[in-house]
C-alpha cells in the first residue's frame, strides 16, 4: 500500500520519464553490441571495436543515472545483464572470429575447429561471468571483481584487434595469438582473481593533485593513439589480477616463514 497518493500531473510525467533514461542508455549499449556484429560480418573491424568501446561507456552510464536519479529497478538490472552478454559476450567474439580465429580454416580442420570453440568458450565464459556477478552482487566486497569484468575483458579482445588493424595486421597473420588473446580472457573472467573495482576511488569535490595529473596524461594519450593506449590500459589491468594473486602468495609465504622462525 502505497503512503502517499499524488494526483496525476507534471511531475508524476516527469517520474516516469525519468525512469525511461537508464533503459535508454541500456538500449543503446546493446545496439552499440549489435553494431559490432554486423560490422565484424563485413569486415569493418575498426567500426566494430569502437562499438564495443562506446557500448563499455553506455554500460557505465546507465547504472550510475539509475543511482543518482533513484529509479534503479529489478527489470533494468535484469535488462543490463542481457545487454551486457550481447555487447561483452557475443560481439567481442564474433568480431575476434571474423577478424582472425575463421583464418585457422587455411591450417586445416582441426585448427579450424579450434577457432569456433575458442570464440565460444570466450561468449561461455562471459555468460558465466553475468551469472556469477548477479547472484554475488549482494555478499560481494564492492571494493573488489572477482575475476576479470566483462566489459574490461571485451576491452582486450577489441583492443587487440583494433591495434593490429591500424598497425596493418591480418588477422591471418596473428591468428594463433588471437586464440591466446580470446581464451586467456575468457578464463580471466570465470577465475577467482581479484580486480579493484574503482568503486573505491574518491568521487566527492576534492582528489588528491596526482589523480588528476593522471587523468590528464591519459586523455592526452588516448587523443595521440587510442587503439595502443587502450590496449596497454586493458592489458595491463587484466594482468594485474594474476599479479597480485602472486604476491600476495610470496607475502603469505615470507610471514609464514617469519612465524615459523620466531
Amino acid at each position: 500500500m502505497r503512503q502517499h497518493v499524488h494526483a496525476p500531473g507534471r511531475g508524476a510525467r516527469r517520474r516516469r520519464g525519468i525512469y525511461l533514461l537508464p533503459n535508454l542508455l541500456t538500449t543503446g549499449g546493446l545496439f552499440a553490441g549489435f553494431f559490432a556484429i554486423i560490422s565484424a560480418s563485413q569486415g569493418q573491424f575498426t567500426s566494430a571495436c569502437i562499438a564495443v568501446f562506446v557500448a563499455a561507456l553506455l554500460d557505465g552510464l546507465d547504472g550510475r543515472v539509475a543511482r543518482l536519479t533513484n529509479t534503479q529497478t529489478e527489470f533494468g538490472v535484469q535488462y543490463d545483464s542481457l545487454a551486457d552478454l550481447v555487447s561483452f559476450g557475443m560481439a567481442p567474439a564474433l568480431v575476434m572470429y571474423h577478424w582472425g580465429l575463421s583464418e585457422l580454416v587455411a591450417d586445416g580442420k582441426v585448427w579450424a575447429k579450434v577457432g569456433w570453440v575458442a570464440a565460444f568458450l570466450y561468449a561461455a565464459c562471459a555468460a558465466l561471468r553475468l551469472a556469477r556477478f548477479n547472484t554475488q552482487t549482494a555478499v560481494a566486497d564492492k571494493r573488489w571483481f572477482i575475476g576479470l569484468a566483462s566489459p574490461a575483458a571485451a576491452g582486450l579482445m577489441m583492443a587487440f584487434v583494433w591495434t593490429a588493424v591500424v598497425s596493418g595486421f591480418t588477422g591471418a597473420e596473428l591468428r594463433f595469438l588471437a586464440v591466446v588473446v580470446t581464451v586467456l580472457a575468457g578464463l580471466l573472467m570465470v577465475s577467482r582473481l581479484r580486480y579493484f573495482s574503482f568503486k573505491a576511488a574518491p568521487r566527492g569535490d576534492r582528489v588528491p593533485f596526482l589523480f588528476m595529473v593522471i587523468a590528464v596524461c591519459v586523455f592526452v594519450a588516448l587523443a595521440i593513439d587510442p587503439p595502443r593506449v587502450l590496449f596497454l590500459v586493458a592489458l595491463v589491468y587484466a594482468l594485474s589480477g594474476p599479479v597480485q594473486a602472486v604476491v600476495s602468495r610470496m607475502r603469505r609465504r615470507a610471514a609464514g616463514a617469519s612465524d615459523g622462525r620466531d
